[in-house]
């Protein structure tokens, strides 16, 4: 599981529904190494902070296996990392192995599972189709929310290691499929 791409947003305006929306979804990849803190990535900007950011959610990542999937259903896309606001793409990242409390080593960091991604309005106005939403929640390719137990750099190519895991807890795709009811 290793890092492809570290990614970060500045705050943009968008028209969605005749409303002005602010937004940090439109996150771009940078070579530089990033500072996970106990509530967020340092130079990233989280505009929700209601539904984003935060201890629980301080850092989002999301699989590159999972961009395949998506470049199939949206080809004429201009497609970077950073599309779904995950500030860390992985080669692989496996929704249905980890399990919430799962404890990793990232760079210097170590970080802590703790909850799928739900999709929200903001992902169909960063692909421009509003479509996206129900099938992110259909596709069972959310990514995860962790937080940070150690604060630490992140670089290209870091590798995300299994320290600690609590079999008994459920897996971060089976939490996701709960909240779809």
């Amino acid at each position: 599981m290793q890092i492809i791409s570290l990614n970060i947003g500045d705050k943009k305006t968008v028209q969605w529904k005749n409303k002005t929306v602010k937004t940090g979804i439109f996150k771009y990849p940078v070579k530089h190494p990033l500072f996970l803190g106990d509530h967020g990535v340092e130079n990233d900007t989280i505009v929700d902070t209601k539904h984003h950011g935060g201890i629980e959610k301080a850092v989002y990542l999301y699989s590159k296996r999972h961009y395949e999937f998506w470049r199939k259903l949206y080809p004429h896309l201009e497609w970077q990392y950073g599309m779904f606001g995950e500030n860390i793409t992985l080669l692989e990242l496996d929704e249905h192995k980890i399990k919430k409390g799962d404890v990793f080593q990232l760079g210097e960091a170590i970080i802590e599972a703790t909850k799928p991604r739900t999709p929200c309005y903001k992902l169909g106005i960063r692909f421009g189709d509003q479509k996206v939403v129900k099938q992110f929640w259909e596709a069972d390719k959310c990514g995860i929310y962790f937080k940070v137990l150690k604060n630490g750099k992140v670089a290209l190519k870091d590798i995300l290691t299994l320290q600690k895991t609590d079999p008994g807890q459920p897996s971060i795709a089976d939490m996701y499929n709960k909240k779809k009811g």
